[in-house]
């Protein structure tokens, strides 16, 4: 679990190939994965060992091996094709797994990318800036005024929500602390970010959905 508090933004500078298994053979070759090598700030692996969990724009990844300020990850076919922003070089927004005893300073994220969303636009509004991105039509119904989501592991909240033909379009402020510490400072139109919906979301859906079958 996490919390969508990035705890530093690091970078991805080394992407492989993971080797098709032996009896594959050439077709299939197109279905393996990628190894990531990440390297981040002096001293934020420190405490980190093999199989622990580390959010990478989001997405929960597994610690496969780790060298002082480097480690790596392995990344399905499957999850690269369902993500965005993982299998290009560059800086990547990091989080380490919640802990029992830290503070939940976000919101309860799962590190589970449910989609990928696509920015609108991204403009400066006086010191802050407004961020609107188009949700699929699957995700638009948990998406709420004043609701939390994550975009590239970053716990946001919703100013403003638009129901249109592809789902709906919300808005969010970031501050300037945001745009300091994460990669969303890099957005554009026409970006592609991770989405995860709110999980009380999920679940409030779930119970009114089993209800009117009952």
């Amino acid at each position: 679990m996490f919390t969508g508090i990035i705890t530093a933004v690091s970078q991805i500078i080394r992407i492989e190939d993971l080797a098709p298994p032996s009896n594959s053979g050439a077709e299939g070759a197109h279905l393996h994965g990628k190894r990531l090598t990440i390297e981040t700030p002096k001293g934020y692996l420190e405490d980190i060992h093999l199989g622990d969990s580390i959010a990478l724009n989001g997405a929960c990844m597994t610690v496969v091996s780790h060298q002082g300020s480097v480690f790596s990850v392995d990344i399905s076919k499957e999850s690269l094709t369902k993500t965005a922003g993982l299998d290009e070089l560059g800086p990547v927004n990091t989080e380490k797994a919640l802990r029992a005893n830290d503070r939940l300073g976000g919101h309860i994220v799962s590190g589970h990318v449910d989609d990928v969303a696509q920015v609108v636009s991204f403009t400066q509004v006086g010191e802050s800036w407004e961020l609107r991105v188009q949700i699929p039509l699957a995700f638009a119904k948990f998406l709420a005024y004043k609701g939390s989501v994550v975009i590239n592991g970053v716990s946001l909240t919703v100013n403003k929500v638009s129901d249109n033909e592809g789902g709906c379009e919300i808005s969010i402020n970031i501050i300037p602390h945001t745009i300091e510490h994460t990669t969303l400072g890099r957005l554009q139109r026409g970006s592609k970010v991770n989405l995860e919906i709110d999980t009380v979301a999920r679940y409030v859906e779930r119970m009114l959905a089993f209800e009117k079958k009952a």
